[in-house]
């Protein structure tokens, strides 16, 4: 069986991209002077090199490649080879034009950026298997080798094509997954607008049309799309497996809900022997730390709680945003332990060293275009040296707090056209509900709606518009076992075919809450609506309303104005041994701070006093003890309470009592006991 674990890395990841070939031999050796100064564990090698690996057709070059890893391998460090498939040479292209994507409008897109590929393309997955094969065969047994990196970023850029190649596959793929043609009509409900298919050999890719195509169809293309991308990992990885046994396999991902909105990261996790994530932040005016907690948490939950790996992010700015801002001092270590506290074993970035060239030569790195007399190389030396001493927390896993449902099918059929309103956005309110979560300081998990949710006291349902009623019933055992469970609007409204549920909204959930929906009545752009409590508290919403009309559940704020006035906005329905809360509109920050409060204390999870808002703690627990992170993301020192007095790993300084927490600092105590 492969590790789960990188091979001979014996303590946390800490290293880049290395991309050697964008330079003259000459700074090889210079390369590795600096990786050892920094304290480089690992790097990853050879992601975009196939056009130098094969330069020809059948025509290869593995010298270079040989020098770099028997090199890496001299100086102790691991190396991470990457199979060179998300960029095809041109001779490939030119051999066979048709491997390259085409758009739902009929466009196909042209050779000269990266990941330029119709993954239903026979030519190319015959040509993405040789130089996997190759690789394999030559390095398999490379003492150096800790693991293997298929492709890079599935998803990004490009998930679906709509050529005549992927309109073969998809009806290959609709046969397997509903077996006749009745059963595809039936599920897309293609009696409505007279879209009956006589035979699945008449089904196309939900391709360019004057109006809103089928709902049913857009939303099996997406799942086809992603499928199809798994199979052609998955045929790289069995490769991998069979010609180099016991090295463990991945690719990584882009989890956070800001990067990839095309994966279904949920079927990806079970696929890869470790699961590793890139991450970077988004400079949209959010606080990027919540952002970042998110992505950390979400990647673990993939995991399946076990430990995963930060494969990319960067040392200070990057170059593909409108604005992209420099990291302030000591924000690049605050990221990094960030990830780490929430299960990464290390933290690694894009890239070594800055290019001169290419589209991406203004994004950060490792090594500056400045070079070694810069605050860039001075901060990647100091967080090697944290990160050295850190290697106990090896195998450890993070800690939770709670749940918050997550599903990416559910996004992709939220998203599609003709919806009550295009302001009701899942990834607003995923990011909206997990901020109010964090402000508390409670540590999230994320589960697929249909996981064990027994050992969470509270679960959060943000958005899952999309829900099965096998999901829908294992919410109300949830419920009714004594879980405490909130639940947003538009959630419970379809099945897996976005067809919505017979009866009364909420679906899948009007048991659970103990209410049905009469109608939705979304507002207009700027409209917003007064929400009561029953205190004389006030509360504000915007961009949605409902006519909620309880069936066994309380009411506990009630619309004031607007065209639902004075009936339930935010109800609770104890049910069995637990409690079930649901809100109708869309809260702000302040509305959600008092709704998490209000479950959190039916969960019996006590608040976590005297901690400032961002300040970030988290534990991660195991064999070797229990560890404390804190992180702290504002401009003033803190004294944080310690309950349990332990060793600070990055000073090596006792605490008891409590713990100081410079500004913009961090510090991991092992607790004693």
């Amino acid at each position: 069986m492969p590790e789960t674990t990188p091979k001979g890395l014996t303590g946390l990841a800490f290293g880049g991209d290395y991309n050697p070939e964008q330079w003259p031999e000459s700074v090889w050796q210079d390369d590795v002077r600096l990786m050892r100064e920094a304290g480089v564990t690992m790097v990853s090698v050879g992601i975009f090199s196939w056009a130098l690996l094969e330069p020809s057709p059948g025509e290869y070059d593995f010298g270079w490649l040989d020098r770099v890893i028997d090199l890496l391998h001299e100086h102790g460090i691991r190396v991470d080879l990457g199979t060179p498939t998300v960029s095809p040479p041109v001779w490939f292209y030119r051999r066979h034009p048709d491997a390259l994507p085409v758009t739902a409008e009929g466009v196909r897109y042209e050779f000269g950026s990266r990941g330029a590929i119709c993954h239903s393309n026979a030519d190319y997955r015959a040509a993405a298997a040789n130089i996997t094969t190759r690789l394999a065969e030559r390095y398999g047994d490379h003492p150096a080798l800790a693991m293997w990196h298929v492709h890079n970023e599935y998803g990004v850029p490009v998930s679906a094509c709509y050529c005549d190649s992927c309109a073969a596959h998809f009806r290959r793929w609709l046969e397997t997954t509903y077996g006749t043609v009745d059963a595809v009509n039936e599920a897309w409900g293609t009696a409505f607008w007279g879209q009956r298919y006589a035979s699945i050999e008449d089904v196309n890719p939900p391709r360019a049309t004057p109006t809103v195509g089928n709902p049913g169809q857009a939303l099996d293309y997406k799942r086809f799309a992603d499928a199809t991308m798994r199979e052609n990992f998955r045929a790289e990885r069995d490769l991998l497996h069979r010609l180099a046994p016991g090295i463990p396999v991945t690719t990584n991902f882009m989890t956070a809900l800001s990067q990839c909105d095309s994966v279904d990261y949920w079927a990806w996790g079970r696929e890869v022997d470790i699961v590793t994530n890139d991450h970077y932040l988004i400079t949209d005016g959010r606080r990027t730390h919540v952002n970042l907690a998110m992505a950390a948490d979400l990647t673990r939950s993939v995991a399946g709680g076990a430990p995963w790996i930060l494969l990319e992010h960067s040392t200070s700015g990057i170059n593909w945003q409108p604005r992209n801002p420099a990291k302030a001092p000591g924000q690049m270590a605050r990221n990094s332990l960030a990830h780490v506290a929430r299960g990464s074993e290390g933290a690694m970035f894009f890239q070594w060293r800055q290019s001169r060239r290419g589209a991406e030569k203004f994004h950060s790195a490792m090594v500056p275009h400045g070079g070694t007399d810069t605050r860039v190389w001075r901060e990647v030396v100091e967080l090697g040296a944290a990160l050295d001493s850190l290697g106990a927390i090896r195998g450890t896993r993070t800690v939770a707090d709670a749940a918050v449902l997550w599903d990416w099918h559910s996004w992709w059929a939220q998203n599609l056209d003709w919806r009550p309103s295009e302001d009701a956005d899942p990834r607003e309110r995923a990011d909206a509900y997990y901020e109010a979560l964090h402000d508390r300081h409670l540590t999230v998990d994320f589960a697929h709606p249909e996981a064990d949710l027994s050992r969470y006291p509270l679960v959060v349902v943000p958005a899952l518009y999309l829900m099965t009623q096998a999901a829908g019933h294992h919410l109300t055992r949830y419920v009714d076992n004594g879980g405490t469970l909130v639940v947003s609007y538009f959630s419970g409204i379809v099945d897996e075919h976005d067809a919505v549920h017979e009866g009364a909204y909420p679906g899948a959930l009007r048991d659970v809450l103990g209410l049905t929906v009469e109608e939705f009545s979304p507002l207009l752009q700027g409209e917003r609506v007064r929400v009561a409590g029953p205190d004389g508290s006030e509360l504000e919403g915007d961009v949605w309303t409902e006519f909620v009309t309880p069936r066994g559940a309380e009411t506990v704020w009630t619309y004031a104005d607007g065209l639902t006035a004075g009936r339930p906005a935010v109800t609770r329905h104890r049910l069995g041994e637990g409690t079930a809360w649901y809100v109708s509109t869309r809260l702000g920050p302040d509305g959600l701070d008092a709704l998490i409060g209000r479950a959190a204390e039916d969960a019996g999870i006590a608040p976590r006093a005297g901690l400032p808002r961002d300040l970030e703690v988290v534990r991660r627990s195991g064999e070797t003890g229990t560890y404390l992170f804190a992180i702290n993301h504002t401009a003033a020192d803190v004294k944080m309470p310690l309950e349990t007095p332990g060793a600070e790993l990055l000073t090596g300084e006792r605490a008891a009592g409590h713990l100081p927490v410079p500004a913009g600092a961090v510090r991991v105590v092992r607790l004693d006991g």
